[in-house]
């Protein structure tokens, strides 16, 4: 079964769209028509629309990681309590809050009666679901125990949705600031400094240095603006499409894991989010081996999930995690040795998970400390810009003043 969009108009004349689930395209017709509702337009919410279709309203599969999140939990909660996947997904889809969550789940479930597997059905929706999500439910799902993995799941989703809400919020502010401190100072060179020197030239006054820089920076806003903003926006665009490379992207990350001085953050912050992933999954009886991938997954740096994946490849050898990782040089000496002590005690998965719960609190330490410092950060770096624009108008006025009193 498949879900369809559609667009229909009810008995008193109303307009009314939503998703149904049917085998085609005349069977979701029907079922409208059973609801005594006259079908304007029903088209299959897939990829691939036909020459004739109506597009759909978003055209890329994306969802907020708060929808992600309450997802995750239900189909996490209905999983673990033994109900079908299939029916949770319907189960999950029919209380979804929004039409393309709802679609979403609904095609996933189709995919499975169709015979697919809910990690090979999660496959089809890239932009959906993240690699470490569809990593993490393959491993669940080939060790038999898809809904403690679930559970676990949902609570990293939620956790990670929670940190970023917080640093969102936390950063709201400073930006508004940079953004409203920006547009008064580009206005004043377009319409305030202008005025200010045709007083200065009238009365020949011999303008000071910070004066002709302002000068200067006012008739290029005024002439090359909007030069320097496409050449901003280009730039942007530009640096966009080469990161999708994944040549150039795994460039970028091996510098920024590699280089001072975001080489020790760019690796902590894997390691926190490898080993806490790690520890769950193992602890949830995954094999030891498809939770290393999985894990490996959840690190959002290309170079670190290299190194990650190799030593998924190393163990799967008959090596050693704690051996394996130490080669690598990507992982932090503490989580290597507690890997080690792991390894020889038998108790893998609790040793990890408590190295990545103390990774995550000195990650989120360090993120709490670096958003505090960004709000007087932005605060003085603008205060200096107005303190020089005062300058720049005063002091000509100062030497105004001087002359009139000789």
């Amino acid at each position: 079964m498949a879900a369809f969009v559609y667009k229909a108009v009810d008995t008193a004349g109303r307009p009314q769209k939503g998703v149904v689930e049917a085998t085609s395209a005349a069977g979701a017709r029907r079922l409208l028509r059973e609801r005594a509702l006259l079908p304007v337009s029903v088209e299959a919410s897939t990829a691939k629309p036909s020459a004739t279709a109506i597009p759909l309203p978003w055209p890329r599969r994306r969802i907020s990681a708060r929808a992600l999140a309450t997802a995750t939990r239900q189909l996490a909660t209905l999983i673990g309590s033994e109900i079908a996947v299939e029916e949770a997904l319907r189960l999950a889809g029919d209380q979804a809050e929004t039409t393309r969550m709802r679609s979403l789940l609904l095609e996933l479930r189709g995919s499975i009666l169709d015979g697919r597997s809910l990690a090979a059905a999660l496959a089809l929706h890239p932009q959906a679901f993240p690699d470490y999500y569809r990593a993490s439910i393959a491993a669940g799902e080939q060790s038999g125990r898809l809904g403690e993995v679930m559970t676990h799941l949902a609570d990293f989703v939620e956790n990670r949705q929670r940190a970023q809400q917080k640093v969102q919020l936390a950063l709201l502010y400073p930006a508004l600031l940079a953004v409203v401190s920006l547009s008064i100072i580009v206005l004043m060179m377009i319409f305030v400094v202008p005025d200010i020197v045709r007083v200065f030239e009238t009365h020949g006054a011999d303008l000071p240095f910070l004066t002709r820089l302002l000068i200067f920076a006012s008739n290029f806003v005024r002439h090359f603006g909007w030069v320097l903003l496409a050449l901003i926006v280009l730039g942007g665009i530009g640096a966009g499409r080469w990161l999708k490379s994944p040549a150039n992207r795994l460039t970028l990350d091996r510098t920024l894991a590699t280089r001072r001085p975001f080489a020790k953050v760019v690796r902590q912050f894997a390691a926190a989010r490898f080993a806490g992933t790690l520890g769950q999954l193992v602890e949830s009886s995954v094999p030891l081996v498809d939770a290393l991938q999985a894990a490996a997954a959840t690190t959002s740096n290309l170079y670190v999930r290299e190194r990650a994946m190799a030593v998924a490849a190393r163990v799967r050898e008959g090596g050693s995690v704690a051996g394996a990782m130490q080669e690598t040089g990507a992982f932090p000496a503490m989580l290597v040795a507690i890997v080690a002590s792991g390894e020889a005690s038998g108790r893998l998965g609790p040793a990890v998970s408590r190295a990545g719960t103390e990774l995550d609190r000195e990650m989120e330490a360090l993120t709490s400390t670096i958003v505090a410092l960004v709000e007087p950060a932005v605060l003085l770096f603008m205060g200096g810009i107005v303190l020089l624009l005062v300058l720049a108008i005063l002091l000509p006025i100062i030497n105004l003043n001087n002359l009139v009193a000789q």
